[in-house]
């Protein structure tokens, strides 16, 4: 049977197991995950939150990770100011990035979810909203769910994956982990 594991990446953790090139030591899965042969499908950048994958098997890293397969990945985007009916078409028809139009995605404002808090909490604006969006994509290019919200004027503030294919979340918190 294949492993797979959930994971609850906290924010400033790389999705990588060692940072020997670092001259300064950085949070890796290694301080939160001691499972061997496992490793990420996909990423999720430092400065981001939310559900990893882990597998140990390699076909089934390929379905998860690979854009040919489409695997839909659910976020909630937390977003400077109030994006209005224009922005959230943009981003549901899919705009053109620098490396190229991303596909169609879902997106719809939210209510602010009821998350853990961020540490460091992100920075409080008395003259800016921030606005909840749940944003679905089925495409994962490097930074690209902060380069859609950018390019439509509302530059994400916080970024938390809560949801893979049929594998999500739930009641993980930061840096737990649980067999799939």
């Amino acid at each position: 049977m294949p492993r797979l594991i959930l994971f609850n990446k906290p924010f400033d953790v790389l999705s990588q197991f060692t940072d020997a090139r670092s001259p300064t030591p950085r949070a890796t899965l290694s301080d939160f995950i001691d499972v061997p042969r496992v490793y990420p499908a996909g990423r999720l950048d430092r400065d981001s939150e939310g559900l990893l994958l882990l597998t140990d098997d390699g076909a089934l890293q390929a379905r998860i990770s690979n854009p040919a397969f489409k695997a839909p990945k659910t976020y909630l985007v937390q977003v400077e100011g109030d994006p209005d009916a224009t922005a959230l078409s943009a981003l549901a028809r899919g705009v053109t990035l620098k490396d190229g139009p991303t596909r169609p995605a879902q997106v719809r404002r939210i209510d602010t979810p009821a998350l853990w808090p961020r540490v460091p909490p992100v920075r409080f604006r008395k003259t800016v909203p921030d606005t909840w969006l749940e944003l679905t994509i089925t495409e994962g290019r490097n930074r690209q769910v902060r380069r859609m919200t950018a390019h439509v004027g509302h530059p994400t503030l916080r970024l938390v994956r809560w949801r893979i294919g049929d594998w999500s979340l739930d009641d993980l918190a930061p840096g737990e982990w649980r067999d799939g």
